[in-house]
């Protein structure tokens, strides 16, 4: 996830999704990912306070300051570049299985009431940022960030 000054991503060019300030996530699911890890993850990314408050300090969460949000699919998040010269998308949920996965964790996140907005699953999308900070964190489950 990417705290932004604004984002867009456009398919054949065609605008599909644009925010303003808030955060661009590029979501990708593995095998073994459950709906629970979804929300889970959800929550993690409406919480984690990485927006500055009035001492500068990253103090507030995307519900503190009515971020708005851009959910990106991205299965190649699960590329295994360790051997040979092609990454590897072993580990990357099956393409039915993410789709339920990325569509439950739209669907977390639109709850907060914050604006959302989407790309296009399974489609080439141009993804366009203007990164704050720049700001950059990666949310894992905790069983796979152990296993790193």
């Amino acid at each position: 996830m990417q705290r932004v000054a604004r984002a867009s991503v456009t398919v054949d060019n065609e605008v599909v999704g644009r925010i303003g300030r808030g955060i661009l996530a590029l979501v990708g699911f593995g095998v073994g990912d459950t709906p629970a890890e979804a929300e889970r993850l959800a929550g993690r990314m409406l919480n984690l306070r990485i927006f500055a408050d009035g001492a500068g300090k990253m103090n507030l969460s995307a519900l503190d300051v009515q971020a708005e949000l851009l959910l990106v699919s991205q299965f190649t998040l699960y590329g295994d570049c360790r051997k040979g010269r092609r990454p590897s998308f072993d580990r990357a949920a099956p393409p039915a299985v993410a789709r339920e996965l990325y569509d439950h964790f739209v669907r977390k996140v639109a709850e907060s009431g914050l604006v959302t907005q989407t790309g296009v699953f399974q489609a080439h999308m141009d993804v366009e940022l203007l990164n704050d900070g720049p700001v950059t964190f990666l949310l894992e489950s905790d069983e796979k960030a152990a296993s790193v």
